[in-house]
């Protein structure tokens, strides 16, 4: 197996790549249908998630957008339609595929984890490695290089020896999706990957995504903020009541109709001129508080 880190400190790409070495691995999530138990709660949405692209998938509580992302990593089951791996060795349903091979091309930050115990921070982001190694295999000079390097990109290095039970709720994020990063994969999915998290380590943590992007790596992720979302995504996908409610660039999906529409209240949005990004401010019935606050201590 090769380094997985090159001289620019980045993750390198995987096998499936194109010339000039970016990723090539896709994900397609067609017409999906998802259920808990007799109730669907996703209805025919499709997804399609490509190299080098950042897809932000947004929505009030209970829209879907975290179990439609859970199906796209054979975490849930789909009851209609189908999800399809494309790279270098071509375009594989999803189902057809065992674990580790799954493994070795999509990776999951998910909002459940178990929390580990009698471990240190290392053990637990080593379990990234798994799929690339053999049953009785130990570790390889590439994996110890991965492992390190997700440690660094997470700012976990020099908690590398910690045990895990010592951990905050932010710091045992900032584990598993190190634990993600060591899969080294080409598709990278995450949900809410900024719960628990302090200032800086949300800054920190989309800038990486975007990082991982710019290498060539296919991003899903579900955001709660659509601050972030509108910082991050280069695709937006609204979802509301299991469906998709508008999908495209952030300036087309992030409109005052569309978010006042799926989130109930009304909600302004507009383009920096300035930074070309969208600025989203809800309106709650104290929204005019601080400017009234300001008239009155000026007059």
């Amino acid at each position: 197996m090769t380094n997985p880190i090159d001289e620019t400190g980045l993750l390198t790409v995987s096998p499936a790549a194109h010339a000039d070495g970016r990723r090539a691995d896709e994900l397609h999530g067609d017409a999906l249908a998802l259920s808990y138990g007799r109730t669907r709660v996703v209805h025919e949405v499709s997804l399609h998630l490509r190299p080098g692209i950042v897809t932000a998938l947004i929505g009030p509580n209970g829209s879907g957008k975290s179990t439609a992302l859970r199906a796209l990593a054979r975490l849930h089951k789909v009851d209609a339609g189908a999800v399809r791996v494309s790279g270098a060795d071509g375009e594989r349903d999803a189902s057809s595929l065992s674990a580790k091979e799954f493994a070795r091309t999509v990776a999951m930050l998910s909002q459940s984890r178990p929390h580990p115990s009698g471990l240190e921070v290392r053990d637990v982001v080593a379990y990234g490695r798994h799929p690339h190694r053999g049953r009785f295999a130990g570790m390889s000079d590439a994996d110890r290089t991965a492992i390190a390097h997700a440690l660094e990109l997470t700012g976990l290095d020099g908690m590398a020896h910690r045990p895990v039970d010592e951990l905050s709720g932010g710091e045992l994020q900032r584990v598993w999706l190190a634990t993600a990063l060591a899969q080294d994969t080409g598709i990278l999915l995450l949900d809410e990957p900024t719960n628990h998290l302090d200032l800086r380590y949300q800054v920190e943590t989309l800038d990486l995504v975007c990082d991982l992007a710019d290498r060539g790596t296919a991003v899903g992720v579900v955001l709660h903020d659509l601050g972030h979302a509108a910082s991050v995504a280069d695709e937006v996908v609204l979802m509301h009541r299991g469906r998709v409610h508008a999908a495209g660039s952030p300036a087309s999906v992030l409109t005052s109709d569309n978010l006042t529409a799926v989130y109930g209240l009304p909600i302004d949005a507009h383009v920096d001129a300035r930074t070309g990004r969208v600025l989203v401010t809800p309106r709650g019935r104290h929204h005019d508080r601080t400017r009234r606050a300001l008239t009155a201590l000026s007059a």
